[in-house]
């Protein structure tokens, strides 16, 4: 129980001030525990950052993909994905992403908290592609449909989500994420 509330509080200062600003004075001072007593849970302050990395990836899968699975296959299902990726950005507008803060800070530095972020992105980005040729196998998108290039206009709509909303505070950004997803359909609709 008390890893589980360090884990959580974790994730809210690593949401907020991303992983290098989580320390385990920081979360000690948060939880009232003494650093060996949150030391002790986890080891080391990357030990600590990497559960809390895999805490924000299983509770994506369990917000994003999970449900959207359930939906019926091809496009049912892709628009499922991004309107539950949506909602999620829209509660991260407040506090902000880890895949999106995490790729910043680890982006050119090499180690196993960059090898679980990159696992985890490749493997959403994976089953976005998945879904999407899946919904060319179905037939509602065109069949000669660039899968790839799909997925990556999904995900520069959501980065664009997240810059416009939470960094310039531009308001209509979820709005605007919404008609681009629309109007990127259209495009490849059969």
């Amino acid at each position: 129980m008390t890893r589980a509330a360090i884990l959580d509080v974790a994730l809210d200062l690593a949401s907020r001030d991303g992983l290098e600003g989580l320390t385990i004075g920081l979360l000690a001072d948060r939880m009232n525990m003494s650093k060996s007593g949150v030391f002790a849970h986890f080891g080391s302050r990357e030990d600590l950052q990497l559960e809390v990395v895999k805490l924000y990836h299983r509770r994506f899968e369990q917000e994003v993909f999970y449900p959207s699975v359930k939906e019926p296959r091809g496009l049912p299902r892709l628009r499922a994905m991004f309107a539950r990726w949506v909602k999620r950005v829209s509660v991260e507008i407040a506090s902000g992403c880890i895949y999106i803060s995490g790729a910043v800070e680890y982006d050119d530095r090499p180690g196993p908290i960059r090898e679980e972020l990159v696992s985890m992105v490749a493997a959403w980005q994976g089953a976005l592609l998945r879904c999407a040729h899946q919904a060319t196998e179905c037939g509602h998108l065109k069949a000669d449909t660039d899968a790839q290039q799909l997925v990556y206009e999904m995900y520069g709509l959501i980065l664009a989500l997240h810059h416009d909303a939470r960094f310039l505070r531009i308001p209509g950004s979820l709005e605007r994420a919404s008609v681009g997803f629309e109007r990127l359909i259209e495009n490849y609709k059969a």
